[in-house]
């Protein structure tokens, strides 16, 4: 069986997801698990998680656990990345509060936009270095990469070395599942297919199979939402973006707010209030994160020690927060609530080892690079569309052109992560200047010099988290 290797494994809650997918296969359920990350206190934790997930579905998996990455490495049929570089202190409340001394406030800042370019520069060096360790200790295995920004990372990979490797998100899906739910169809009565960029792809088309084999379009179930009035609080933006475009776009409401000119506006209060708009919302995640993981950590490694009237006290705790979002909140209550009963999770992580282990054929949403998939985006860029996967490992599906104003919007974004990869893999300052300043939500709020000194700001404070520019 395959030896399958997790790089930033003390994310113990996503790791967890992944795990629990994995060992649910028969054909994977003897794989070696090799679980790495920098602090041993969390690894641990997650080795813990990963024997108790075993124990609960009956695997017998070789579970390793190393501080070493290329020990984690050594003879790897897959890797999957799961890290941050800068963590949330300092490198992720720098990226938030040294914008808004510039009037440029945020959402997630993980993608695109000042947050984005900054994230993307602290992580391609560490690809790059765990691409190094792969081409000499595992060349042929897969890398399966979770990290955002997704499509920074995903060009810089592909471009700056040889390892097989595919971004993978749960966008595409989990869409589908949000509009099963808001249109009243059951998800897996859903067909369709999307492409453009990862969190800026869209529905080309959405339906369903009828009774008596006929196509039903679900994209008037949609316009229904709107004309009934039940949008959803937390959707105003995607829905307003489907107004105006015609077609759904992948990511959520509080991320795209970002990505475009037109939500957050220093003096317009009023967009914020109208379309529900959480500024600093992956701040206050990531506070609420923090504020519940001793708890959860404890269940996850002692359940025996946290009885019932525990339990119910933090669910309450939780509840009363004010960081974080209502579906946040409940999210986090469900995680802790069905430990013990793990489900498979929406990530496609595992149904891509398993066809490519058993050769059984499958489609998932993956990004690569646009190798004359997308015709009216660049050449090069990374592109998100649907991939066959089976033996012969993932294989990009040719969509053609996508819809004129749809590819106009992407290439906006596909500027600024063209400019991040040339600094990154150039060493070029002045390659970060620019892919600041054609930044769509950047440029509508700050000039030059203030983008300029916004950069060379950054850049400072992110101090050795950064590689030298010149």
């Amino acid at each position: 069986m395959p030896k399958i290797t997790f790089i930033g494994a003390g994310s113990t809650v996503f790791a967890k997801n992944l795990l629990g997918d994995i060992l649910a296969y028969p054909e994977l359920a003897g794989s070696t698990i090799a679980l790495h990350d920098i602090d041993e206190e969390r690894l641990q934790t997650t080795r813990i998680v990963a024997e108790r997930l075993a124990a609960g579905r009956d695997a017998h998996p070789r579970i390793e656990t190393h501080l070493d990455r290329c020990a984690a490495l050594d003879g790897a049929d897959y890797a999957i990345s799961m890290f941050q570089i800068g963590g949330y202190r300092p490198s992720t409340v720098v990226d938030f509060e040294i914008p808004k001394k510039y009037g440029l406030r945020q959402t997630i800042g993980d993608t695109l936009g000042i947050g984005g370019i900054m994230r993307g520069l602290r992580t391609i060096p560490v690809f790059l270095d765990v691409a190094r360790d792969m081409e000499r200790v595992c060349p042929d295995a897969w890398l399966l990469n979770y990290v955002n920004p997704m499509a920074i990372n995903t060009m810089a990979i592909q471009k700056a070395t040889r390892i097989k490797n595919v971004g993978l998100c749960h966008s595409v899906q989990g869409t589908v599942e949000h509009l099963s739910e808001d249109i009243d169809v059951p998800a897996e009565e859903i067909r369709y297919v999307c492409a453009g960029i990862n969190h800026m792809a869209f529905y080309l088309n959405f339906w369903r199979r009828t009774p008596n084999g006929g196509v039903e379009d679900l994209y008037p179930y949609i316009q229904r939402v709107i004309d009934e009035g039940r949008v959803p609080e937390d959707n105003m933006v995607r829905y307003e973006m489907f107004r105006r475009l015609g077609y759904f776009v992948t990511e959520s409401s509080e991320h795209f707010a970002e990505y475009v000119p037109w939500f957050i506006k220093r003096d317009r209060p009023d967009l914020l209030e109208k379309f529900n708009i959480p500024l600093d919302e992956y701040i206050h995640r990531c506070e609420f994160q923090i504020a519940g993981w001793e708890f959860a950590r404890r269940r996850m490694e002692r359940p025996d020690e946290v009885t019932e009237e525990d339990l119910q006290a933090f669910v309450s705790y939780l509840r009363s927060q004010k960081l974080a979002s209502k579906k946040m909140i409940e999210g986090a209550i469900e995680q802790l609530l069905e430990f013990d009963k793990p489900k498979q999770s929406l990530e496609y992580g595992s149904g891509i080892i398993h066809s490519i282990e058993t050769n059984t054929p499958r489609v998932v949403y993956g990004n690569v690079l646009n190798h004359g998939l997308i015709d009216n985006l660049p050449q090069g860029c990374a592109v998100e569309v649907p991939c066959l996967v089976d033996a012969n490992g993932v294989q990009p599906t040719k969509i053609g052109a996508l819809p004129t104003h749809l590819a106009a919007l992407m290439r906006t974004q596909v500027n600024v992560q063209e400019l991040t990869v040339e600094a990154a893999l150039t060493g070029r300052r002045e390659a970060i200047y620019h892919a600041a300043m054609l930044d769509p939500h950047t440029a509508a709020e700050l000039d030059l010099e203030q983008i300029w000194n916004l950069v060379d700001d950054l850049i400072a404070a992110h101090g050795d988290w950064l590689p030298a520019y010149d």
